[in-house]
């Protein structure tokens, strides 16, 4: 399985300014901008790093989903959440060939964590011998920074500010999550109950 995003998040609706002010930089210099497109690497490493850890596409975007076979045919589950729209299913062969499926024959089953992906009659398409199946998605949440949940979005500049504060510890690949960015994140890992003690 592979998740490939097709459009980078837009810079527009990127924090810098919180950053900045997260930061404490000074303003009303000449150089304010200066550091502007180091500072928008920190918060979009920032923002793969937590994306990566809850499962969560924070700001809607297109997505390509590459399966070469499905764990459940019934509905499988996509690799992020919040999933918006399903905007396009292909069949690709060994060679290479596509076919396009009906997206209209599809949905999926909302879910904070797994959302499922699910044929309206049947089962999903079988995969081509050696081929695979492409999905397009639309997922996300937030279509702007004012939209994003107030704990991932503390968690972006807590994690972004990491990045610029221990970049030398980073680059060097000695940087850890910090426990405040862990804390917030929390909740939302998948919950797992046991019953009974049994495994």
């Amino acid at each position: 399985m592979i998740l490939i995003e097709v459009n980078q998040v837009d810079a527009a609706v990127l924090p810098l300014s919180q950053f900045k002010q997260h930061l404490r930089l000074g303003t009303g210099f000449a150089e304010d901008s200066a550091q502007d497109d180091v500072l928008e690497g920190y918060i979009r490493a920032a923002l793969a790093a937590i994306e990566g850890r809850t499962g969560q596409a924070i700001f809607q975007r297109d997505f390509i989903w590459t399966v070469q076979s499905w764990a459940n045919p019934e509905g499988q589950a996509f690799p992020l959440a919040p999933v918006r729209s399903i905007q396009q299913v292909t069949l690709v062969d060994k060679a290479g060939a596509r076919l396009s499926e009906d997206a209209g024959g599809f949905t999926f089953v909302e879910d904070s964590f797994e959302p499922k992906f699910r044929a309206l009659q049947g089962t999903l398409p079988e995969p081509p011998k050696d081929g695979k199946v492409e999905v397009l998605l639309t997922a996300g949440a937030a279509l702007d920074w004012s939209q994003v949940p107030p704990d991932l979005a503390q968690a972006i500049l807590l994690m972004a500010s990491h990045y610029y504060e221990y970049r030398n510890d980073v680059a060097l690949g000695k940087g850890c999550t910090p426990f405040g960015v862990t804390a917030l994140l929390e909740r939302y890992r998948p919950m797992r109950i046991g019953f009974g003690g049994r495994s």
